[in-house]
């Protein structure tokens, strides 16, 4: 999964509940973004929703391509 496969949402939460999750995103070394996908994962897994397994997001440099002359 690339960046742009991911769903842009806008999302207003109380100043306190974002607090608490920078909070915790720091605790947990991961970006704030990360660990609201994180929490939102925890959350429907408790309830017992089957989802697939998350697709790791590609880092990094692509590979150099060799063109033959």
């Amino acid at each position: 999964m690339v960046a742009a496969d991911r769903k842009a949402y806008p999302l207003r939460v109380d100043p306190s509940l974002w607090a608490a999750v920078e909070r915790t995103a720091a605790a947990d070394l991961r970006s704030v973004n990360a660990q609201v996908e994180c929490l939102i994962r925890e959350a429907l897994k408790a309830r017992g929703v089957k989802m697939d397994a998350p697709q790791p997001v590609k880092r990094g440099r692509p590979p150099k391509e060799h063109y033959d002359e």
